[in-house]
């Protein structure tokens, strides 16, 4: 276990951060499984029967076009935690309203946690939430979404849970699907120096268009 306060490190994932990303999830309990591709548009044929090494593949590719998809946290240079936060506009619909809907930049989705079991129970994902904030921040969002459950819920934990959220000042909205609610937080914002982030927007427009109640 991971001591309370223990220094966390979160860097954007990129294709120089991919092998850290791959020994984190390829690790004991990790979601190989899912490769945090859930809530990211895939294709029908690569949802329904391309297995984990499909979704892999996926990730990598929206990681290779440089498409935000999360924060490593590291401990002493090891890769021990994650956070899926990037564009609302890059994942399929997860119940969320519809504004913003000229600036695809504007709202910034948390859409999971993970931390390494031999990490847990010391704060860490109050610090990634913190680090997912500040890097929607940076990026020029104006508000961060999430769609955590409550802490007796016995599934969909992995995207956090509300005690978390309302500890840093999110507002709850209400229920988005059985047991997932809206928060969300305004923030500060001065738009970001650079390009345009990239978002794919033509796979994910099509795919929010979708009102999610799972």
């Amino acid at each position: 276990m991971v001591a309370p306060g223990a220094e966390l490190e979160c860097r954007d994932v990129d294709g120089a951060r991919w092998a850290d990303l791959e020994r984190l999830f390829e690790g004991r309990g990790g979601p190989a499984y899912c490769w945090c591709m859930l809530w990211r548009p895939m294709t029908a044929a690569a949802r329904r029967g391309g297995g984990k090494e499909a979704r892999k593949r996926a990730l990598r590719r929206l990681v290779d076009a440089g498409v935000p998809v999360g924060l490593l946290g590291y401990r002493d240079g090891e890769p021990m935690a994650w956070c899926s936060v990037a564009p609302r506009e890059s994942y399929r619909a997860m119940g969320g309203p519809g504004d913003f809907a000229d600036d695809a930049n504007a709202v910034w989705s948390i859409g999971c946690f993970f931390v390494r079991r031999d990490h847990r129970r010391g704060g860490l994902s109050e610090r990634l939430l913190a680090a997912a904030v500040e890097r929607a921040r940076k990026a020029g969002a104006r508000v961060v979404e999430a769609y955590p459950v409550a802490p007796d819920s016995p599934s969909y934990r992995f995207m956090g849970l509300t005690t978390v959220f309302e500890r840093a000042s999110f507002a709850d909205l209400g229920m988005v699907g059985k047991r997932r609610h809206l928060m969300r937080l305004e923030i500060s914002w001065s738009r970001p120096a650079g390009p345009p982030l990239a978002v794919p927007q033509p796979a994910a427009a099509s795919a929010r268009s979708r009102t999610s109640r799972e």
